[in-house]
């Protein structure tokens, strides 16, 4: 579970789901509805969002039925596709560094939710439900803010965004499937409790450290 957190701080671009030149060219220069490209970019901007995987890694962690992980990830992609498509429709101006250090809030939060700390320190377990649609939100608009750094032609933009959102959602699934995969295996063996405090401790350290990294960014960027 240690290559997650790899992962996550890989570097600046895999941090903030950084739009490569390549993709950023190529949308400036078509025009009209273009749907099969946009559904490709949404697909690969969630598979490479290492962040966002480290959260749905912890939402799942200890799930073990599938309509438990179809509810959570559903409350996730309703917070997400939310203000993706608002963000960039009402072209919101919010810092990325911000979004992105609340996107490590949010594996933190997850981490500890899962080593039981909040019921430890304060006696009360969180509505987890609550909190994976709320995160989800923030999540969104962290897709909306590196969406907008297409500067997507206006001609087509709203059936564009819909593709992109789906293929944010055929990218999410993709990844899941990986994840539950990897973990189904994981879960059988007797290694799996035991580890399952380290992994936690490594998740939660990944998110402190891109929350540090993000507001770095922001204080050398204000």
């Amino acid at each position: 579970m240690l290559v997650f957190a790899a992962l996550a701080l890989a570097g600046a671009d895999a941090l903030a789901h950084g739009v490569t030149q390549g993709d950023k060219g190529y949308i400036q220069e078509i025009s009209g509805m273009n749907l099969l490209p946009f559904l490709y970019l949404g697909a690969k901007h969630m598979v490479t969002g290492y962040d966002h995987l480290l959260f749905l890694f912890g939402v799942v962690f200890f799930l073990y039925k599938l309509e438990h992980v179809a509810i959570y990830v559903s409350l996730f992609a309703l917070g997400h596709s939310t203000t993706l498509l608002l963000g960039v429709l009402w072209d919101t101006s919010v810092s990325a560094y911000l979004i992105d250090a609340i996107i490590g809030l949010s594996v933190v939060y997850k981490a500890l939710d899962n080593l039981g700390a909040y019921r430890r320190w304060f006696g009360v377990q969180p509505n987890t439900k609550a909190a994976t649609l709320v995160f989800g939100l923030f999540h969104g608009f962290g897709l909306a803010t590196k969406i907008r750094e297409f500067e997507i032609a206006p001609d087509g933009l709203i059936p564009n965004l819909l593709s992109f959102n789906v293929g944010v959602e055929v990218g999410q699934m993709l990844a899941l499937s990986a994840i539950l995969i990897v973990m189904g295996f994981w879960r059988r063996t007797d290694g799996f409790l035991r580890h399952a405090y380290t992994a936690n401790v490594a998740m939660m350290t990944a998110g402190f450290l891109l929350i540090g990294y993000q507001l770095t960014g922001w204080a050398v960027a204000a």
